[in-house]
């Protein structure tokens, strides 16, 4: 018998899982409270574009979409930081050209939507509203147009967001259901660096540009019509923040201040800071993120993540694949699918939150240190004589897919414990690529 599915929301991970699943020939019915992103425009002024890396990518090349989203993607191959005296230095992200990708969420949203929406076996509903769900029974009350209906499937997966309504049902549903969430207290603005004459780049289009400024910096990532989507990461108090800049004046003045070499090519900068709106940035922890063979949480609503570490999308669309391998194991019995699920995948959900709380400081602060900088080159070279005993924590999670997140996370830690006692020697700037640094570090590694 074809089993139904339903799934709520039709952002990224809903559209990819409806694409997975339509594949294994099962009946799928997405519901979105939102209208149709390919029909509006529900992103404007307040998206960050998006950094696609290896785990997301092995996720589309499962379900074979991989070579229709590289359309619609450019590879960035290093960070290009812009320091406050206007001058610019370039590091690789990894080696042999490694890349993460930029994304509108927007551009990919919309061609996932349509991928899904080919499958004869899925139904894209919008404008229909997730009101209430009964988890044992897997059923989900639907509103569209003021008329309520009560679906019913075999299993309903969540995919609706940081603000998810079936994590609210889980929360209401359930005696035990453990629930954190914390903001940090910066947020973000979009703002713009328009393309050049004949859809050129202003500034170099292969790389992740970043303004590192202490407690804030700014972003700017490529698009493909010559643009760059800039993100200000912002407090909210204090000075400076979004709380102290409210004229254009202010703006204009603290732009020139330590963005002059940005104002010089965003022409709509003051009007784009007035309008756009500031928008929090939140980190969510919960547990459990299933109930029975029926229920399951998946993407921001089960692990919202700050994009410091350029993961959500990605660790979203890991969920989706782990679960279908996992659907493979069990011979679809989605009693075992879902338990394992949630075993395998909350603690790497963990790990990579935590993570990316910390890579804040690392791009806003420790980008522009020097003794940071000393580190990383310590480590590439380190790497690059023992490539398969030391990779560099970035490189764990975004070029290692192999390597869950919670590996990463305790690779990295171990790791960096030996370079701050390397860097503690006297005279390290001097012999930092030395033979005898190279065999220190990965005697103290294979030493634990």
């Amino acid at each position: 018998m074809q089993k139904k599915i339903t799934i709520i929301g039709a952002g990224l991970v809903g559209s990819l899982s409806a694409i997975y699943l339509a594949k294994r020939g099962y009946l799928v019915n997405v519901y979105e409270r939102r209208q149709d992103a390919r029909k509006t425009n529900i992103y404007a002024g307040r998206s960050i574009n998006l950094a696609l890396s290896d785990r997301g990518w092995l996720a589309l090349e499962k379900t074979g979409i991989s070579a229709d989203i590289k359309q619609i993607a450019i590879p960035m191959y290093g960070r290009q930081l812009h320091y406050a005296d206007s001058s610019q230095a370039f590091y690789a992200y990894g080696k042999n050209d490694q890349a993460i990708y930029s994304v509108s969420r927007g551009t990919l949203n919309m061609r996932l939507l349509d991928l899904a929406d080919a499958f004869d076996n899925v139904t894209l509903h919008f404008e229909h509203k997730a009101k209430s769900m009964d988890l044992a029974a897997g059923t989900v009350l639907i509103e569209h147009e003021g008329n309520d209906t009560l679906t019913h499937s075999d299993l309903v997966l969540c995919t609706d967001g940081a603000y998810s309504t079936g994590r609210m049902g889980m929360q209401l549903g359930m005696e035990q259901f453990n629930y954190n969430q914390f903001y940090i207290d910066c947020g973000y603005k979009e703002l713009t660096i328009p393309a050049g004459a004949n859809g050129s780049y202003l500034v170099e289009k292969e790389a992740l540009h970043i303004w590192p400024r202490g407690k804030y910096m700014m972003i700017a990532l490529p698009n493909l019509d010559g643009s760059f989507t800039c993100t200000l990461f912002f407090p909210f108090e204090g000075a400076p923040s979004f709380n102290s800049l409210q004229t254009r004046e202010q703006v204009t003045q603290f732009f020139n201040e330590q963005f002059a070499d940005a104002v010089a090519i965003m022409p709509e900068l003051v009007d784009e800071y007035m309008r756009n709106h500031n928008s929090p940035l939140v980190t969510i922890k919960c547990a459990p993120w299933t109930m029975h063979d029926k229920f399951a949480l998946m993407g921001d609503a089960a692990h919202a993540l700050v994009p410091f570490f350029g993961q959500g999308m990605n660790c979203g669309f890991e969920d989706v694949r782990v679960f279908d391998e996992l659907i493979d194991k069990h011979n679809e019995n989605f009693t075992e699918v879902l338990k394992e699920y949630q075993t395998l995948r909350k603690p790497d959900a963990d790990a990579i939150a935590d993570m990316a709380l910390n890579n804040f400081r690392e791009m806003s602060e420790l980008s522009a240190d020097p003794m940071f900088q000393l580190q990383k080159k310590i480590e590439i070279n380190i790497n690059a004589k023992y490539p398969e005993v030391w990779i560099p924590a970035y490189s764990l999670v975004t070029f290692s897919p192999q390597v869950r997140y919670s590996e990463a996370l305790q690779r990295g830690q171990q790791q960096q414990r030996i370079m701050d006692t390397i860097l503690q020697q006297p005279n390290i700037s001097t012999h930092w690529d030395s033979n005898e640094i190279v065999e220190q570090a990965v005697a103290m590694l294979q030493a634990n």
